[in-house]
């Protein structure tokens, strides 16, 4: 599977990530204290949709688009505005932009908040350098992100979001998301992550998951959307987004969300959210 940004801005799995990316921000932004987002994948941060590469998918179309003709509830409308009002300032545009986690990171960030880019691929790093050229706030690293984060951790802030968006691009993506988090945890502990995953085969997701449950972290959320009622291997049937140390009640608010967004980006049926916590700190 390949999954590079530029192909696929704005579609459902962005709607759906970038939801809780705002989300999770809107909780740290709730206290004064400054925070720091380390984003592992970062991609080139902006993007156009009428480029070529968003043009051969129209992907957005099926995803962000489809939110203008089918608005939320007043109680959903408000936990989505955060992201949605970028968008909506973005795609009025021209050409129309789509901002993806970088650049909604910084827009959703205060003064005193610091923001670190990883990104892989030359040409993608290049572009997000120029795309945040000016920000004091912000620091690009060009670099494989597993081998960049452990000098990363545990940010001077003590407070902040890994968010780890890969491209799923390598047959070990999972294996090597569930060993860099093992180790990230060594080096921060309390810190927040949250990581998005494509569901093909089901098989190796649960897999995913159970590795993921078994890590020292106090509470594990997963969010997922399915958008099919028959799950098939040859195509990408849904996503999902598993958070460690989630924030206080972000797991209602996913609830309400994911009401709105499962019929919304069904294919078959009204689509599936499974939202359930894979750990749960004990109660005393």
């Amino acid at each position: 599977m390949n999954y590079r940004h530029a192909f696929h801005a704005g579609n459902f799995a962005d709607v759906l990530k970038h939801i809780v990316l705002a989300r999770i921000l809107t909780h740290l932004k709730a206290k004064e204290a400054p925070f720091r987002v380390i984003d592992t994948h970062a991609g080139t941060g902006l993007y156009s949709l009428e480029a070529d590469e968003a043009r051969r998918t129209s992907e957005w179309r099926d995803g962000v688009g489809l939110m203008a003709a089918n608005p939320p509830s007043v109680r959903v409308a408000e936990l989505i505005a955060p992201w949605h009002d970028l968008c909506q300032g973005l795609m009025a545009q021209s050409p129309p932009l789509y901002p993806g986690s970088p650049w909604l990171a910084a827009d959703l960030t205060r003064d005193q908040d610091r923001l670190v880019f990883c990104e892989k691929h030359p040409e993608d790093a290049s572009r997000l350098r120029g795309n945040f050229a000016r920000g004091k706030r912000t620091k690009v690293m060009e670099g494989d992100a597993w081998a960049l984060l452990p000098g990363l951790l545990p940010p001077p802030e003590r407070r902040g979001l890994v968010f780890i968006d890969p491209p799923f691009e390598e047959d070990n993506e999972f294996r090597a998301i569930a060993e860099g988090l093992a180790q990230a945890l060594r080096r921060w502990a309390t810190g927040i992550y949250a990581i998005w995953y494509p569901i093909k085969g089901m098989r190796e997701v649960e897999s995913f998951a159970r590795k993921v449950a078994a890590l020292p972290a106090g509470r594990i959320l997963r969010f997922e959307l399915s958008r099919y009622t028959v799950q098939r291997i040859d195509r990408l049937n849904g996503c999902g987004m598993i958070i460690l140390n989630p924030p206080w009640k972000l797991d209602e608010e996913l609830r309400a969300v994911g009401d709105y967004l499962a019929p919304l980006f069904a294919k078959e049926g009204n689509g599936l959210i499974r939202l359930d916590w894979l750990k749960e700190e004990e109660k005393r």
